[in-house]
């Protein structure tokens, strides 16, 4: 890949960062402008989101314990990290020092963050969607990781526009906070609406009984985010006896196949967040090619974003006939969405 074109994902990158991640803010706008790194991160697998990796790498290696000067700069690592701006040479330092086991990474791990807090802006949409339709919901989920987000029922919800109500499940020792900006949003439902079949799909799952997985998956997560890792160890707690069905293999390919696997009489929900920008558009045209022919046999919810844009979309057939919805502008963490 042509250097440039990575310098302007770092670039890019950089801007999702403001007011997120200092250090990551900061480190991409310096990567933009390094040709040794940008070097590095050319040696990313095809279609992965190359900033997201080269800091999932990095990380992950510190987290197994390297020991260097860059650590002090990681909430994740030590209390009082150092100034972001003060970080930048000791990365481009810990980079060439490791470089070959970082390429390694680089070259066969996928980004696959799968973060927990999404599942509050997906409760609204499946609550509306058993509200109208009033049968069980099936759920398949393409991309799904470690399938986190597939026990989106069994988790509890805490808005800031409902104060002093948990909806969802209100024992969970989940409970995801975040804010529903905007009006004209339907009832949520008190408790979590009924989930006959849960099937998640992906081409690597990540097992949360296997140590390197889960390390790989804490290392997604950017190191200021304390609360999403708390949200993550809490969520594979409930999902490791989750009994959900996790296949590894091409899910645009498969989709048809699984959804024969689950309750005919049931409301199919395929959804996928932030996963789509790392398909093909012959994958997405067949992904909604696939759903469209499921929808003429059966009532389907698509749920997604990131096939165009990154709105929150409800495609719904119903009685073969579709309508699409935008739901809400999200963001990519979940922490608010808004319509």
């Amino acid at each position: 890949m042509e250097l440039d074109v990575i310098s302007n994902d770092f670039r890019r990158f950089a801007k999702d960062c403001k007011d997120s991640s200092r250090l990551y803010e900061y480190l991409s706008q310096r990567i933009a402008q390094d040709k040794e790194l940008l070097q590095l991160s050319s040696q990313a697998k095809e279609g992965q989101p190359i900033p997201n990796l080269l800091f999932g790498a990095v990380h992950y290696l510190l987290m197994q314990g390297k020991s260097h000067p860059l650590a002090m700069y990681y909430g994740s690592l030590v209390a009082e990290p150092g100034a972001a701006e003060e970080a930048f040479p000791a990365f481009k330092q810990f980079c060439a020092q490791y470089r070959e086991e970082i390429i390694p990474i680089l070259a066969s791990k996928n980004v696959q963050t799968n973060e927990v807090r999404r599942c509050a802006y997906l409760y609204p949409v499946f609550c509306s969607i058993y509200a109208s339709m009033q049968r069980p919901l099936s759920l398949i989920e393409i991309g799904t990781s470690a399938g986190l987000q597939l026990y989106w029922d069994r988790y509890g919800y805490s808005y800031s526009s409902k104060p002093g109500i948990v909806f969802g499940n209100p024992n969970s020792e989940l409970v995801l906070v975040s804010e529903m900006r905007g009006k004209g949003w339907p009832d949520l439902s008190p408790l979590s609406p009924p989930v006959t079949d849960r099937i998640g799909i992906d081409l690597h799952v990540n097992d949360l009984s296997d140590a390197e997985d889960c390390l790989w998956l804490q290392a997604l997560i950017w190191p200021e985010h304390a609360e999403r890792r708390t949200n993550f160890d809490k969520a594979a707690s409930i999902a490791k006896n989750g009994g959900a069905r996790l296949v590894q293999g091409n899910g645009v390919k498969l989709l048809s196949e699984l959804a024969e696997m689950t309750d005919p009489e049931s409301v199919l929900c395929v959804f996928h967040t932030h996963v789509a920008n790392q398909l093909s558009e012959h994958d997405k045209n067949e992904l909604l090619q696939t759903i469209d022919q499921l929808g003429g046999r059966r009532e389907v919810f698509h749920i997604y974003n990131n096939m165009r844009d990154g709105q929150l979309h409800v495609d719904g057939y119903r009685n073969g006939v579709l309508q699409e919805i935008i739901v809400a502008e999200i963001d990519g963490h979940g922490r608010w969405f808004s319509r």
